[in-house]
């Protein structure tokens, strides 16, 4: 059975640190259940999550999303197959938007939507190469 990998961009509603935990302790014990991995960046003004695991699931995680109030402006950024996880220990790592993203003036004006599926990828191989907390 072949691993799907599925990046997304959203607008988060009620930014906070305790909505951000909550989102990562459902996330974490969802993907456990069904065998997902992945990472999410966030910051206030912007989510940028990759899932990866077995297509049903990752497709039924990704419709869990779009029905969460807690993000807007969801846009589906890539979706296809993959013959590794980059995040295979992480039921869901999680990470600051570094410094080399775009600022908020950038979102704004759609940089997120307009950056495409490659600079998505790299962003996520990046991530993948870094250890946990050197982006911090």
């Amino acid at each position: 059975m072949p691993l799907t990998q599925l990046i997304y961009t959203s607008r988060p509603f009620g930014f906070d640190a305790q909505g951000l935990d909550d989102i990562l302790l459902s996330a974490r014990r969802n993907n456990r259940r069904d065998g997902i991995t992945g990472c999410l960046i966030c910051r206030a003004d912007l989510f940028v999550q990759m899932l990866e695991g077995e297509r049903a699931a990752v497709t039924a995680t990704f419709h869990r999303i779009l029905q969460d109030e807690r993000h807007l402006e969801v846009a589906l950024i890539w979706c296809g197959d993959t013959p590794m996880r980059r995040f295979p220990d992480w039921d869901m790592r999680d990470d600051p938007a570094p410094s080399w993203m775009w600022p908020q003036d950038a979102v704004r004006r759609g940089a997120a939507r307009e950056a495409g599926a490659a600079a998505y990828r790299r962003l996520f191989d990046r991530v993948a190469e870094e250890p946990l907390g050197a982006l911090l």
